[in-house]
């Protein structure tokens, strides 16, 4: 069972957890993977940014707060005698990132690697305060860093996991302690590479961090722990019908997470679909809520079954200045480029015979994307075989996820019907050859009447997409 930031976000939320756990824990052998507490890495990050900068002050005032806040958790959380040893574990945790933010200051810098072991931490902390409550419950509880289980490739900030060596760690570290009976409270988010360099698994990461020692260890089910009720057919903040998803399949969970819902990191699901392990979402704030199921296949397919959206993305458009360049030939190069920057490409779309071709990226992305695109094509930028990079921030993706839509006729039109009546114009359409997501980019103004245009054509809201 994974925990996220708001799950774990106060003494509160960390006794709830645990209580969830200890249930849980009188039927079942339990593992559970927790985030940092709500906003810690973004405070984290913060201080490193302050450290890079020289501004010791603000170092000084975020170090404050950080172990202010722990301190307060640990003295509400645990019984008297068992603070000591918590507080004691918290002092050196904070030690050890103040260290690092220390060597960031000296060199005016901050170095993937550093980065990475910092904001761990954050998870660190939270393992800590949960493992010492469930001991002062009388459950037997470890707190484990996920960097001596899972082991990672070298890309720092995004890395991926070598499984084959995790499950050798996994089986020697967790199954053990599961057999000894007591309770692993493993990091989310972090790992180490094989000579023991310590990574991150991008942000968001806890959710694949589950995964991933899910299938690692063959678990029965893993279940992921919000602040939401489960899967919704549509974000109800923009669409006031939107419903909670009994079930849904791997495809459709990391369709909607990749194009804007956030109840998964998108890498989440991919380690379990060998193994066919099956996910629950859940409300730790809601527990008794049934939740939604993502499995392998649903016995009858709907046609479509949730609208998602993504604001903060940008529309990246490029074109050949005359024959004398390959189109073809820049679109690679571009994509090898996006690739070189670890920078996603959320949709792509090609016309004319102009050669020129569009992409969509996350808004956090563009920067590290205009970099990389324009060195990698400065020759022709100078030259001016290619126009000049256009860039479009006032978009939204929206993206319409289904399994049974593969094949049915006249789908597409009646989505592309509805943003019309809605009175937005669509700028660009990409759909891929699974037919399972049809991703359309709009105008930024129009996104939220978009998506409740369409989701109301589909009827989703009733829980049956159209016939």
């Amino acid at each position: 069972m994974k925990f996220g930031g708001t799950s774990v976000g106060s003494a509160e939320r960390m006794r709830a957890a645990a209580g969830i756990a200890i249930e849980q824990g009188r039927r079942r052998p339990v593992l559970i993977v927790v985030s940092a507490m709500a906003k810690v890495t973004d405070l984290l990050l913060d201080t490193l940014r302050h450290a890079e900068g020289g501004d010791r002050a603000g170092i000084e005032e975020n170090f404050r707060a950080l172990r202010a806040r722990h301190e307060e958790a640990c003295r509400e959380l645990l019984p008297a005698e068992f603070q000591e040893a918590a507080m004691s574990g918290i002092g050196e945790l904070l030690a050890e990132f103040e260290r690092i933010a220390g060597g960031i200051l000296m060199l005016a810098e901050r170095p993937p690697r550093s980065v990475d072991e910092a904001v761990a931490i954050g998870e660190r902390l939270s393992a800590l305060l949960i493992a010492a409550f469930l001991n002062s419950r009388g459950t037997p509880a470890r707190a484990v860093n996920a960097a001596h289980v899972i082991v990672t490739d070298a890309l720092f900030g995004n890395a991926s996991p070598i499984l084959e060596h995790t499950r050798e760690k996994a089986w020697a570290v967790l199954a053990s302690a599961i057999e000894e009976g007591v309770l692993p409270v493993v990091t989310g988010f972090n790992g180490a590479t094989a000579d023991g360099r310590p990574t991150t698994l991008g942000r968001g990461g806890s959710d694949f961090s589950a995964s991933i020692l899910a299938a690692a260890l063959d678990a029965a089910e893993l279940w992921i722990w919000t602040d939401v009720d489960g899967i919704m057919s549509a974000d109800p903040r923009l669409v006031p019908s939107a419903i909670v998803l009994d079930e849904i399949t791997y495809n459709e969970a990391a369709e909607l997470a990749y194009n804007g819902a956030k109840v998964l990191h998108p890498r989440t699901l991919a380690p379990l679909v060998d193994k066919s392990i099956p996910v629950w979402s859940k409300n730790s704030f809601a527990p008794e809520k049934p939740g939604t199921r993502i499995v392998a296949k649903l016995a009858s397919g709907r046609q479509t079954r949730a609208v998602t959206s993504m604001a903060r993305v940008a529309l990246v458009s490029m074109e050949a200045a005359g024959a004398t360049i390959s189109g073809t030939q820049v679109m690679a190069r571009a994509l090898d480029a996006l690739a070189r920057a670890n920078v996603e490409v959320l949709a792509l779309s090609s016309s004319s015979y102009r050669q020129n071709f569009c992409f969509l990226v996350r808004g956090e992305e563009l920067r590290a994307a205009m970099e990389s695109l324009e060195s990698a094509l400065a020759l022709e930028l100078a030259h001016e075989y290619l126009k000049p990079l256009e860039v479009d921030e006032n978009v939204g993706l929206l993206a319409v996820v289904g399994e049974g839509m593969r094949g049915t006729p006249g789908l597409a039109g009646r989505i592309f019907t509805a943003i019309s009546q809605a009175s937005v114009n669509i700028i660009a359409i990409a759909q891929g050859s699974s037919e399972l997501t049809i991703a359309i980019v709009v105008r930024r103004d129009g996104l939220e009447k978009a998506v409740r245009a369409v989701h109301e054509e589909l009827h989703l809201g009733n829980g049956a997409s159209v016939s």
